[in-house]
């Protein structure tokens, strides 16, 4: 292979995507043959150890690139990977097997789909139709799905897929005593009612690959002799499906590298399997184990109070971070005692302003909380003072209403075998065929063992008035626009569909508020075509991807939940809500007890992790949980973090310059309730007191603060009521006790 500008300095020297790794990560690069373990620190390299591996192995002649098998867990990641790849290669590297666990996996099986009773056009079904095909295998069972909810029984069976179990796999122990003990009934009728229409669910592509690779000897060496080199991402967020995969792949070569993190495992509640990280000696004997402790992220004191904290877990492999040079000096990690959520939204608001106006970029903070409904109060406070955010999280493109349904349209025109998107469009808009039309499509299709769109040419004749001749239209359509594509191309084909089916003419007529928002939905749906080369590619990215790049325009604060925070980096972090109950998560820890605590304190050793510059945590006596008020007690892994590398303070004293701690802060000394003498039993610890009443009276034309309103002006006084013009709220009437001068 030819050297690369960026792999070489000039002929003879040392590449460079070597000379900039330190030792360590150099090790984990070269380290080609047998099995290899990388356990890579937050903030570490371990992108940059991923890559240039990746590239080594090809610039070395060891393997080209359809011998190396990538796996990632987010086409974000993928596309990241694939980039840095063919920067050091100096070139794009063609026919790359690199990709998540399920696009790969969907890659393989339409190779070998016959093998698992599928065709190789077969749809793959979003969470929304797997729902609505596991509620008509429930009812065909006679099981009322209001007393067993389908949504319940769906992840029933999408943990015995992560679990690598078929129908017939599922022993006793595993087995669930859903529906009376029917939960391997149902499994198995759902499996046979994907096979009848000819799809796969997520759960799917890896069980059948598995299956495959486990039940056919030929299958697994042919891919034993496609694969000279597997490298996996995200080691430790693998489920056991996936787990197995990897480990029926590198029974040939041996040459697997697996990078993680055993100290960033969180999620288990979608099946994460810490284990698999943790046995990977055992299950690789011989195998190298590589640790990057290195940290290029942090400063010296987020460092040591992550690594203390963490230390407290007895299931890791062990390791320390260190601060790499530049960052080994900083400020201390400050953990602030609030009186209640609200002065702790002040608080958060208040040092975002501050650090605002000192020149730092609101894209560079974000407050991560354990739980969604914790973002309300951050919202509502960031809204007040002007602060733009964003959520991350929010609703996804391809799970909005509209894009779904002209998705179904897309799946119909590419596979008429597609019962659920036909159920879902044969009326839609409205052609007057109603429930019992179409329970004669079903009983007919179920009879003569054809899809839902064949039932209905067969009965189409049959029907009265405008029911055969909508239906009839519809169909004659969809022959139409199927000849078209082949002589339009799909995109100008699929924004013919979308209007001559009346679809888009529905939401012209729709006089909602939401209607003009969906057509402009609808247009960015067919502009999103032109960048495929046919609609079955499209929608397979669509069904893998399920992405929302959030591309908000201008520097926007970002709250999100400390999951979702896993892999991001920010200047400055808040971390809110450290309560007993809170977090650690109160429920979590009733249902896994010393395992789940275990994740909880991963879960904080991953948001103090997200940091670089400055982590603030912060704790509230009293919290609204929900419509509820409730005392609380700092969390215990506050108890943990080490006193030198941590200032406790009892509140912000930059929430605003001028002003002194209002009555409501939580200070030494300075606090309104009771503190229980040291010792006692510290649930009971606080009295919550009344706000008092003012000690200093309000004028007309003072500034005042609202902790919801915001800033304003007073208008007009009398006595304790006072009229405020608030500068983003308006004209309000309130008792001046919740008004602070500015």
């Amino acid at each position: 292979m030819a050297d690369s500008a960026e792999a070489h300095t000039h002929r003879g020297a040392e590449p460079a995507y070597l000379a900039r790794l330190n030792p360590e990560q150099r090790r984990a690069v070269e380290t080609l043959d047998g099995p290899v373990l990388v356990l890579a620190g937050a903030g570490t390299g371990k992108t940059r150890v991923l890559t240039a591996r990746f590239a080594h192995i090809l610039l070395s002649g060891r393997a080209w690139p359809g011998q190396v098998l990538a796996v990632t867990f987010t086409n974000k990641a993928a596309r990241e990977m694939a980039a840095r790849v063919a920067a050091i290669l100096d070139r794009p590297a063609e026919g790359l097997w690199l990709g998540t666990f399920h696009a790969l996996c969907a890659r393989m099986l339409r190779r070998h789909a016959e093998a698992v009773g599928l065709k190789p056009n077969f749809t793959i079904l979003d969470t929304d139709d797997q729902e609505r095909l596991l509620k008509q295998v429930m009812e065909a069972a006679g099981i009322d799905h209001r007393r067993w909810p389908v949504r319940a029984m769906m992840a029933i069976i999408q943990r015995f897929k992560d679990r690598g179990l078929t129908p017939g796999r599922v022993t006793p122990a595993e087995d669930s005593d859903f529906a009376g003990g029917r939960s391997v009934e149902i499994y198995h009728a759902y499996q046979q009612r994907l096979l009848a229409v000819n799809a796969a669910d997520f759960g799917d592509l890896l069980l059948s690959m598995t299956e495959l690779l486990r039940t056919q000897p030929e299958v697994l060496a042919e891919y034993h002799r496609k694969f000279r080199f597997i490298l996996v991402d995200e080691y430790q967020d693998t489920n056991l499906v996936q787990y197995l995969w990897l480990r029926l792949l590198a029974q040939g070569s041996k040459n697997i590298c697996c990078v993680g993190d055993d100290d960033q495992s969180i999620y288990s509640w979608r099946g994460a399997e810490i284990e698999n990280i943790l046995r990977f000696e055992k299950d690789f004997p011989g195998a190298a184990i590589i640790r990057l402790e290195r940290n290029y992220r942090s400063t010296a004191p987020i460092l040591a109070a992550a690594s203390h904290l963490i230390a407290n877990n007895e299931g890791r492999l062990g390791k320390t971070l260190r601060p790499a040079a530049a960052a080994s000096e900083g400020e201390k990690l400050q953990v602030i005692s609030l009186w209640d959520s609200d002065e702790e939204a002040r608080t958060v608001g208040a040092r975002i302003e501050q650090l605002r106006r000192e020149g730092e970029s609101l894209a560079e903070m974000a407050v991560l909380v354990r739980a969604g409904f914790q973002t309300r109060a951050f919202e509502e406070r960031l809204i007040a003072i002007g602060i733009p955010y964003r959520v991350v999280g929010g609703a996804k493109f391809y799970e909005r209403q509209e894009i779904r349904d002209a998705m179904a349209y897309m799946r119909v025109l590419q596979q008429p075998a597609d019962d659920l998107a036909f159920e879902r469009i044969i009326n839609l808009p409205r052609r007057g065929i109603g429930d019992t039309t179409l329970r004669s499509f079903h009983a007919h299709a179920r009879a003569h063992a054809v899809p839902l769109y064949a039932a209905a040419e067969a009965l189409q004749p049959a029907q009265k008035g405008r029911v055969r001749e909508a239906l009839g239209e519809l169909l004659r359509n969809f022959a139409r626009w199927r000849d078209q594509i082949a002589r339009d191309g799909h995109v100008a084909t699929t924004a013919a569909m979308l209007d001559e089916s009346g679809y888009t003419e529905m939401w012209k007529n729709d006089k909602s508020p939401e209607a003009p928002g969906r057509l402009e939905n609808l247009r960015e749906l067919v502009r999103a075509l032109a960048d495929f080369d046919s609609l079955g590619g499209f929608l397979d990215h669509v069904a893998l991807v399920m992405e929302n790049d959030e591309a908000a325009e201008g520097e926007r604060v970002s709250l999100m939940t400390l999951h979702a925070a896993k892999g991001l980096e920010f200047d400055t972090v808040f971390l809110p809500g450290w309560e007993e109950g809170l977090f650690p998560n109160q429920r979590a820890l009733d249902e896994g007890g010393a395992r789940a605590l275990e994740e909880e304190r991963r879960l904080a050793y991953v948001g103090l992790t997200r940091a670089r510059r400055r982590a603030i945590v912060s704790s509230a006596a009293n919290r609204r949980i929900y419509a509820n008020w409730q005392a609380s007690i700092p969390s215990r892994f506050i108890d943990e973090l080490p006193e030198s590398e941590i200032s406790r303070i009892g509140a912000d004293s930059a929430r605003r310059q001028h002003a002194a701690p209002a009555p409501g802060w939580f200070v030494p000394g300075q606090r309104p309730g009771r503190l229980i003498e040291a010792g006692s039993d510290r649930q009971g610890a606080w009295e919550v007191a009344p706000r008092p009443a003012r000690a200093e009276a309000l004028g007309v034309g003072d500034r005042v603060f609202h902790q919801k309103f915001g800033y304003g002006r007073v208008m007009l006084v009398d006595g304790e009521k006072v009229d405020v013009r608030f500068e983003k709220a308006g004209e309000k009437k309130l008792l001046d006790r919740f008004l602070d001068k500015a």
